[in-house]
């Protein structure tokens, strides 16, 4: 899914979708005209989502022989990854490289913090679920209030129930299913005090990621350009050993060879 832009700099998406559903060569004009009118392409998909269409995804690089398409599937629940999608396309009008743009990613999760209330965790297999909360989710009016990322939480929703949040100021994102639950809005934002609060479409993929179409999804962000831009500008760059390109951290996300291992000059050799 694809969320209006933060501000007037935010770079436009482009929706890549029924890429399994769709002629090969389709799917190869469109991103060949992508790499012509932009010359890198940093896709950004949900886990989610059919195997295949991270098959086609990479069949379709393979046959472009480009290095100049980056695959980037974070571990984050569906709309996570919408806002992820533009927090990189608010840094795409930004002076960095593809590479580092491309990597900046992996760091920027660190910061999201995505979770669901839902009706039932019966289904739920992408957050350890004990066998108490199983019992419970057959309950009739039963809700759990769930955090998938940073760090797995599982309450289930009650007056006493709360769920650790962020440490820093962010912004939230709530986007509504088929659960009539104001839970979000009324208790769990005031207690994570966030600095604003919006509503998005439930993307595509939630009801599969989380196991059910009764919930409500929400996220936690940095919503401030200059606050992205320092964050990233911060880390240290390099440049991939293999296709020579900037990145930080130690994972090219283009042609996804890693760092070689560092070795202490100071070490005896022979």
């Amino acid at each position: 899914m694809a969320l209006p832009g933060q501000d007037e700099r935010t770079v436009p998406a482009t929706v890549l979708a029924d890429l399994d559903r769709q002629p090969l060569e389709q799917t190869l004009d469109a991103m060949r005209t992508l790499l012509d009118q932009h010359g890198h392409v940093i896709v950004v998909c949900s886990q989610a989502v059919p195997k295949a269409v991270e098959a086609r995804l990479r069949t379709v690089r393979s046959l472009l022989e480009s290095d100049r398409i980056a695959l980037f599937r974070p571990d984050l629940p569906p709309l996570g990854i919408a806002v992820l999608a533009r927090q990189l396309r608010q840094l795409a009008s930004c002076d960095l490289s593809p590479g580092v743009l491309a990597s900046a990613g992996r760091l920027l999760t660190h910061y999201v913090h995505a979770g669901a209330v839902l009706n039932s965790v019966a289904r739920l297999d992408r957050v350890p679920v004990g066998l108490k909360s199983h019992a419970k989710s057959w309950v009739p009016g039963s809700q759990f209030g769930v955090i998938a990322h940073p760090a797995p939480q599982l309450v289930r929703i009650g007056p006493e129930a709360a769920l650790a949040g962020p440490d820093f100021g962010t912004w939230m994102l709530v986007a509504k299913g088929q659960l009539p639950s104001d839970w979000v809005q009324t208790a769990l934002a005031p207690s994570w005090r966030v600095l604003g609060l919006h509503e998005a479409p439930l993307p595509a993929e939630s009801a599969a990621w989380w196991g059910t179409p009764k919930l409500v999804e929400f996220c936690t962000y940095l919503p401030d350009l200059s606050v992205l831009y320092q964050l990233v500008t911060s880390v240290r760059q390099g440049v991939c050993h293999w296709c020579g390109i900037d990145v930080i951290g130690d994972r090219c996300v283009f042609c996804s060879a890693t760092a070689p291992p560092v070795h202490d000059s100071h070490a005896p050799s022979g």
